[in-house]
């Protein structure tokens, strides 16, 4: 065991959690940059998978809504 006990544990743990985030974020740079770019949302859903949105798909339905409340 480490000399330092849970708290170098404690410490490696934190460094590999650093270096998961690093690697997700690398991974998935250039397809996040080309969503905000063209103002979709991210949602991040796990390592190196993102879910991408564009919110105008919201508008379409509501348009729909007022379209068959009009007639």
């Amino acid at each position: 065991m480490y000399p330092q006990g849970t708290k170098g544990l404690r410490r490696i743990k934190s460094r590999i959690r650093e270096l998961i985030a690093w690697a997700d974020r690398e991974i998935c740079m250039e397809p996040d940059e080309f969503a905000y770019r063209r103002g979709w949302t991210v949602a991040r859903t796990g390592f190196g998978c993102r879910v991408y949105r564009d919110p105008r798909f919201d508008q379409l339905k509501l348009s729909a809504k007022v379209a068959e409340e009009v007639s």
